[in-house]
Protein backbone atom coordinates (compact mmCIF):
# COMPACT_ATOMS: atom_id res chain seq x y z
CA UNK A 1 0.00 0.00 0.00
CA UNK A 2 2.83 2.38 0.92
CA UNK A 3 4.54 1.74 -2.45
CA UNK A 4 1.32 2.48 -4.37
CA UNK A 5 0.78 5.77 -2.53
CA UNK A 6 4.38 6.80 -3.25
CA UNK A 7 3.93 5.89 -6.93
CA UNK A 8 0.68 7.87 -7.14
CA UNK A 9 2.29 10.93 -5.55
CA UNK A 10 5.22 10.78 -7.97
CA UNK A 11 2.82 10.58 -10.92
CA UNK A 12 0.90 13.58 -9.55
CA UNK A 13 4.13 15.55 -9.21
CA UNK A 14 5.06 14.73 -12.81
CA UNK A 15 1.61 15.86 -13.99
CA UNK A 16 1.93 19.05 -11.95
CA UNK A 17 5.31 19.88 -13.48
CA UNK A 18 3.97 19.27 -17.00
CA UNK A 19 0.89 21.46 -16.51
CA UNK A 20 2.75 24.20 -14.62
CA UNK A 21 5.32 25.11 -17.28
CA UNK A 22 4.05 28.71 -17.33
CA UNK A 23 4.17 28.83 -13.51
CA UNK A 24 0.43 29.34 -13.03
CA UNK A 25 1.12 27.96 -9.54
CA UNK A 26 4.13 28.55 -7.31
CA UNK A 27 6.71 25.83 -7.86
CA UNK A 28 6.64 24.57 -4.26
CA UNK A 29 4.48 22.51 -1.93
CA UNK A 30 1.93 25.33 -1.57
CA UNK A 31 1.53 25.56 -5.34
CA UNK A 32 1.30 21.79 -5.59
CA UNK A 33 -1.48 21.63 -2.97
CA UNK A 34 -3.37 24.48 -4.67
CA UNK A 35 -3.09 22.65 -8.02
CA UNK A 36 -4.48 19.44 -6.48
CA UNK A 37 -7.35 21.42 -4.93
CA UNK A 38 -8.20 23.10 -8.25
CA UNK A 39 -7.92 19.78 -10.07
CA UNK A 40 -10.39 18.14 -7.69
CA UNK A 41 -12.75 21.12 -7.94
CA UNK A 42 -12.74 20.94 -11.75
CA UNK A 43 -13.42 17.22 -11.59
CA UNK A 44 -16.37 17.65 -9.21
CA UNK A 45 -17.86 20.55 -11.18
CA UNK A 46 -17.13 19.28 -14.68
CA UNK A 47 -20.81 18.90 -15.57
CA UNK A 48 -21.96 22.20 -14.08
CA UNK A 49 -22.68 25.16 -16.33
CA UNK A 50 -20.16 28.00 -16.03
CA UNK A 51 -21.25 31.57 -15.43
CA UNK A 52 -21.13 34.09 -18.27
CA UNK A 53 -21.89 37.79 -18.23
CA UNK A 54 -25.60 38.43 -18.69
CA UNK A 55 -26.61 34.83 -18.02
CA UNK A 56 -29.01 35.89 -15.26
CA UNK A 57 -30.77 38.15 -17.77
CA UNK A 58 -31.28 35.39 -20.32
CA UNK A 59 -28.20 35.95 -22.45
CA UNK A 60 -27.53 32.85 -24.55
CA UNK A 61 -24.29 30.82 -24.40
CA UNK A 62 -23.89 31.41 -28.15
CA UNK A 63 -23.85 35.17 -27.58
CA UNK A 64 -21.30 34.83 -24.78
CA UNK A 65 -19.03 32.60 -26.88
CA UNK A 66 -19.13 34.96 -29.86
CA UNK A 67 -18.27 37.96 -27.68
CA UNK A 68 -15.45 36.15 -25.88
CA UNK A 69 -13.93 35.02 -29.20
CA UNK A 70 -14.02 38.61 -30.44
CA UNK A 71 -12.36 39.79 -27.23
CA UNK A 72 -9.64 37.15 -27.46
CA UNK A 73 -8.98 38.06 -31.10
CA UNK A 74 -8.44 41.69 -30.06
CA UNK A 75 -6.14 40.66 -27.20
CA UNK A 76 -4.09 38.46 -29.56
CA UNK A 77 -3.78 41.27 -32.11
CA UNK A 78 -2.55 43.63 -29.39
CA UNK A 79 0.23 41.24 -28.39
CA UNK A 80 1.10 40.53 -32.03
CA UNK A 81 1.38 44.26 -32.68
CA UNK A 82 3.78 44.54 -29.76
CA UNK A 83 5.82 41.60 -31.11
CA UNK A 84 6.55 43.42 -34.39
CA UNK A 85 7.11 46.88 -32.91
CA UNK A 86 10.42 48.33 -34.14
CA UNK A 87 10.72 45.56 -36.74
CA UNK A 88 10.60 45.55 -40.54
CA UNK A 89 7.10 44.05 -40.54
CA UNK A 90 4.32 46.47 -41.50
CA UNK A 91 1.47 44.32 -40.14
CA UNK A 92 1.04 41.11 -38.16
CA UNK A 93 -0.27 39.43 -41.33
CA UNK A 94 3.20 39.83 -42.86
CA UNK A 95 4.86 37.51 -40.36
CA UNK A 96 1.84 35.18 -40.19
CA UNK A 97 2.08 34.63 -43.95
CA UNK A 98 5.81 33.91 -43.60
CA UNK A 99 5.23 31.53 -40.68
CA UNK A 100 2.69 29.57 -42.76
CA UNK A 101 5.08 29.33 -45.70
CA UNK A 102 7.86 28.17 -43.41
CA UNK A 103 5.63 25.61 -41.69
CA UNK A 104 3.71 24.23 -44.71
CA UNK A 105 6.08 24.87 -47.60
CA UNK A 106 5.43 26.44 -50.99
CA UNK A 107 1.85 26.91 -52.18
CA UNK A 108 -0.24 28.96 -54.57
CA UNK A 109 -1.20 32.51 -53.71
CA UNK A 110 -4.84 31.60 -53.19
CA UNK A 111 -3.94 28.63 -50.97
CA UNK A 112 -1.94 30.96 -48.73
CA UNK A 113 -4.69 33.58 -48.66
CA UNK A 114 -7.34 31.00 -47.73
CA UNK A 115 -5.09 29.49 -45.07
CA UNK A 116 -5.03 32.92 -43.44
CA UNK A 117 -8.82 33.34 -43.75
CA UNK A 118 -8.68 36.54 -45.79
CA UNK A 119 -10.34 37.99 -48.86
CA UNK A 120 -8.39 37.88 -52.12
CA UNK A 121 -7.80 41.68 -52.50
CA UNK A 122 -6.36 42.00 -48.98
CA UNK A 123 -4.29 38.83 -49.35
CA UNK A 124 -2.84 39.94 -52.69
CA UNK A 125 -1.74 43.25 -51.16
CA UNK A 126 0.12 41.38 -48.42
CA UNK A 127 1.77 39.03 -50.94
CA UNK A 128 2.79 42.01 -53.12
CA UNK A 129 4.39 43.65 -50.08
CA UNK A 130 6.26 40.45 -49.16
CA UNK A 131 7.54 40.12 -52.74
CA UNK A 132 8.66 43.76 -52.76
CA UNK A 133 10.63 43.22 -49.55
CA UNK A 134 12.26 40.09 -50.97
CA UNK A 135 10.82 37.89 -48.22
CA UNK A 136 9.10 35.48 -50.62
CA UNK A 137 9.81 34.18 -54.12
CA UNK A 138 7.39 33.12 -56.83
CA UNK A 139 7.61 30.78 -59.80
CA UNK A 140 5.25 29.20 -62.31
CA UNK A 141 3.35 26.08 -61.37
CA UNK A 142 4.41 23.01 -63.35
CA UNK A 143 0.79 21.86 -63.64
CA UNK A 144 -0.69 25.25 -64.56
CA UNK A 145 1.52 27.96 -66.05
CA UNK A 146 -1.09 30.61 -65.22
CA UNK A 147 -0.74 29.84 -61.54
CA UNK A 148 2.06 31.29 -59.41
CA UNK A 149 3.62 29.29 -56.60
CA UNK A 150 5.26 31.19 -53.75
CA UNK A 151 7.76 30.17 -51.11
CA UNK A 152 9.63 31.90 -48.32
CA UNK A 153 13.06 33.21 -49.35
CA UNK A 154 16.33 33.07 -47.43
CA UNK A 155 15.90 36.76 -46.62
CA UNK A 156 12.38 36.06 -45.40
CA UNK A 157 13.62 33.28 -43.14
CA UNK A 158 16.30 35.56 -41.75
CA UNK A 159 13.85 38.41 -41.08
CA UNK A 160 11.34 36.05 -39.49
CA UNK A 161 13.92 34.41 -37.24
CA UNK A 162 15.08 37.81 -35.96
CA UNK A 163 11.57 38.42 -34.61
CA UNK A 164 10.65 34.89 -33.50
CA UNK A 165 11.67 35.33 -29.86
CA UNK A 166 9.12 38.14 -29.42
CA UNK A 167 6.53 36.28 -31.51
CA UNK A 168 6.87 33.15 -29.37
CA UNK A 169 6.54 35.24 -26.22
CA UNK A 170 3.37 36.82 -27.62
CA UNK A 171 1.81 33.41 -28.29
CA UNK A 172 2.67 32.27 -24.76
CA UNK A 173 1.00 35.35 -23.29
CA UNK A 174 -2.15 34.81 -25.38
CA UNK A 175 -2.84 31.41 -23.75
CA UNK A 176 -2.40 33.08 -20.37
CA UNK A 177 -2.72 30.88 -17.29
CA UNK A 178 -4.31 27.84 -18.95
CA UNK A 179 -2.99 24.49 -17.74
CA UNK A 180 -1.64 21.91 -20.19
CA UNK A 181 -4.88 19.92 -20.09
CA UNK A 182 -6.94 23.07 -20.64
CA UNK A 183 -4.81 23.97 -23.66
CA UNK A 184 -5.34 20.52 -25.15
CA UNK A 185 -9.10 20.73 -24.58
CA UNK A 186 -9.22 24.24 -26.08
CA UNK A 187 -7.34 23.03 -29.17
CA UNK A 188 -9.87 20.21 -29.61
CA UNK A 189 -12.80 22.62 -29.33
CA UNK A 190 -11.29 25.27 -31.62
CA UNK A 191 -10.32 22.63 -34.20
CA UNK A 192 -13.93 21.44 -34.20
CA UNK A 193 -15.17 24.98 -34.82
CA UNK A 194 -12.55 25.58 -37.50
CA UNK A 195 -13.51 22.38 -39.34
CA UNK A 196 -17.12 23.60 -39.33
CA UNK A 197 -16.47 27.16 -40.52
CA UNK A 198 -13.61 26.75 -43.01
CA UNK A 199 -15.61 24.94 -45.74
CA UNK A 200 -18.28 27.64 -45.49
CA UNK A 201 -15.68 30.41 -45.73
CA UNK A 202 -14.02 28.72 -48.71
CA UNK A 203 -17.25 28.92 -50.73
CA UNK A 204 -17.07 32.75 -50.80
CA UNK A 205 -20.83 33.11 -50.26
CA UNK A 206 -22.03 36.69 -50.68
CA UNK A 207 -22.48 38.52 -47.37
CA UNK A 208 -26.16 39.19 -47.98
CA UNK A 209 -26.79 35.45 -48.47
CA UNK A 210 -24.36 33.98 -45.92
CA UNK A 211 -26.52 33.65 -42.79
CA UNK A 212 -29.59 32.51 -44.72
CA UNK A 213 -27.57 29.88 -46.60
CA UNK A 214 -25.89 28.46 -43.50
CA UNK A 215 -29.17 28.29 -41.57
CA UNK A 216 -30.86 26.48 -44.46
CA UNK A 217 -28.03 23.96 -44.99
CA UNK A 218 -27.20 23.17 -41.36
CA UNK A 219 -29.37 22.09 -38.47
CA UNK A 220 -29.84 25.42 -36.73
CA UNK A 221 -33.09 26.38 -35.05
CA UNK A 222 -34.77 29.53 -36.32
Amino acid sequence: MSYKITKDVIELLEEFETENLLLSYTNDISGFKKWISDKEFRHQNNDEEPYWEGKENGRSPESAISTLLLHLNKYAKTYSKSAIADSEFATQEDFIYLINLKAFGSMSKMELIKKNIQDKPVGMLIITRLLKNGWIEQYESESDKRNKIIQISDEGLKTLEQQMIKIRKATEIVVGNLTFNEKMELIRILNKLDRFHYPIFSRNIKSKDLIKTVFEEYSFKN
